[in-house]
């Protein structure tokens, strides 16, 4: 009962931040709940608060943010994941090899921190800020490396719902071929949506499909990422261990998928569970943004945005170049 007087605060107050937020990017789905929850609690960092929040605001930006990543699940269906992931499986290895080594080499030359090139790595070339919130906890990403990358991804993702479908057009593609591009090469899901269905239904309608299928690349990705990050630890630490980082939301959020796909589970109770933790994800990114200092992360921003533009570019073109030289 302690434990929760202690959080309660912090985790209220998270809370009512993304209420807000909530309803602001249901209405503006561009801009998108996320972006805005993180950028009202940097707002809100500039109040002194009592120290009596911070436990729970700590709390919210680590635990609820993974609680959070589980409910997801819910709203992943297997059977469409793996008929379309069979169909686009060499489009997605290109794609997320083009973007990760983008992200890698062109991190070491601008001189960024390993956190922040993994995360907008990670976040461009899987699903934009759920991926973010996904590997944050599992390499131990604090809150200042976290709202860099966010940012950097929502950029680009307002960016490309305008620019995908204008190019789209004219360079004349088919239904087809735009709903893989805008399925595989736009970060966020809300962005996804937004230049899919600008461009035409079918093309919508398969973008969506496609960016679902790529969001489950998350459960391998932050498997790989916690044996990296638990090696690099034990040789700083002779007695650490993977079970300590081992990212157990991660089978979480693969357990609700399983559950979503094969048990009669209503489609109203599963709706309200994966909107339940998007919702608390907005939470966790109202969280970060309340621990992070806005005047450092602008006077730190041109690094993350460049290594950003080129991940964008980068799995953009990858995506197109594969599609015609194996007529996907």
């Amino acid at each position: 009962m302690k434990m929760v007087k202690r959080k309660i605060l912090g985790i209220l107050l998270a809370g009512i931040i993304a209420i807000p937020a909530w309803f602001i990017g249901k209405a503006v789905p561009i801009v998108g709940s996320p972006v805005l929850g993180i950028l009202f609690g940097m707002i809100l960092a500039f109040w002194k608060r009592p120290v009596t929040f911070n436990e729970g605001i700590q709390f919210t930006s680590k635990k609820i943010l993974q609680y959070a990543i589980i409910l997801l699940g819910f709203e992943m269906n297997l059977f469409n994941i793996f008929t379309v992931g069979k169909q686009t499986l060499l489009l997605m290895v290109f794609t997320l090899s083009a973007s990760f080594l983008t992200a890698y080499f062109g991190g070491k030359l601008l001189k960024l921190d390993s956190n922040t090139k993994t995360l907008i790595g990670v976040g461009s070339s899987i699903c934009g800020g759920s991926a973010i919130a996904a590997t944050a906890p599992v390499i131990n990403a604090n809150d200042e490396e976290v709202a860099r990358s966010i940012s950097t991804i929502f950029l680009f993702n307002v960016m490309a719902a305008f620019l995908f479908p204008f190019l789209g057009h004219v360079l004349g593609m088919s239904d087809h071929t735009f709903g893989l591009w805008a399925g595989t090469a736009v970060n966020d899901t809300s962005s996804v949506v937004a230049a899919g269905y600008a461009f035409s239904d079918a093309a919508g309608n398969l973008s969506v499909i496609v960016k679902l299928t790529r969001t489950l690349a998350i459960v391998p990705i932050t498997l790989v990422l916690a044996v990296i990050t638990s090696k690099k630890n034990a040789g700083e630490n002779a007695n650490y261990s993977i079970a300590k980082i081992f990212p157990w939301f991660v089978l979480g959020f693969l357990a609700a998928s399983i559950i979503n796909t094969f048990l009669p589970v209503s489609p109203e109770l599963t709706h309200f569970l994966s909107q339940a933790g998007k919702f608390m994800i907005v939470m966790a990114m109202a969280a970060i943004g309340l621990n992070t200092n806005i005047v450092k992360l602008v006077k730190n921003g041109s690094k993350p945005i460049f290594l950003g533009f080129l991940c964008w570019i980068s799995i953009s073109v990858m995506s197109l170049a594969v599609q015609y030289l194996f007529h996907i």
